[in-house]
């Protein structure tokens, strides 16, 4: 899968130490798989599947639909919502009718205080790790720097382990200053319990 966006968002996440690997709240936000203010393209093919595949939702605002591209999306009857054969889920533009505009505008909003929220933690655990090169790395929980562009061709892993056990709660925060990188066909692998909605 190959996506590019002028703004696609990895949520980072306000920091003391007693908070700086908790959770980051996300509102509204965490029902979307891919949210942006900028728009979303894909190229549709993966070395992988074949296909690009997305588990839950899209959404862009306040731009509309048509700066998500590649997808071929089919607009519903209500004009609420559309979906695509590439996507598990709704995609949402502030193009369509009410209430999907106002919903978008809050879930942007809720986006924007949770990236507010992640650049406030400072309590490095990692800084430049690999120069931004992560590809067959496997990165431990903890918050992460980088000033540079953060890439990987063909995966990378996230293992929760702590103290020699799984750990479901495990969190990763990654501050990414310029772009991520992903190949077509990247696999981003979870290990040791990680979740995926434990990475911001």
């Amino acid at each position: 899968m190959l996506l590019h966006s002028a703004t696609i968002l990895i949520l980072l996440a306000s920091a003391s130490a007693l908070n700086q690997h908790s959770r980051i709240i996300l509102g509204s936000a965490e029902k979307y798989a891919i949210l942006t203010k900028t728009g979303i393209t894909t190229t549709g093919v993966t070395i992988v599947t074949g296909v690009t595949s997305v588990t839950g939702d899209l959404g862009t605002s306040p731009i509309g639909l048509a700066a998500i591209t590649g997808f071929d999306l089919i607009r519903n009857s209500s004009g609420k919502v559309s979906t695509s054969s590439l996507v598990a889920g709704n995609v949402d533009g502030a193009s369509q009718v009410a209430p999907t505009p106002s919903l978008l505008t809050t879930a942007v909003g809720d986006m924007q205080t949770a990236f507010l929220d992640a650049v406030g933690r400072t309590n490095y655990d990692f800084t430049e790790l690999y120069e931004g090169v992560i590809e067959g790395k496997t990165l431990v929980r903890g918050l992460y720097k980088w000033s540079t562009d953060v890439a990987f061709t063909n995966g990378v892993t996230f293992d929760g382990t702590t103290n020699n056990a799984a750990n479901p709660d495990a969190i990763w925060i990654l501050q990414v200053a310029k772009d991520v990188v992903v190949g077509s066909g990247a696999i981003v692998k979870l290990a040791g319990g990680a979740q995926a909605e434990n990475i911001f």
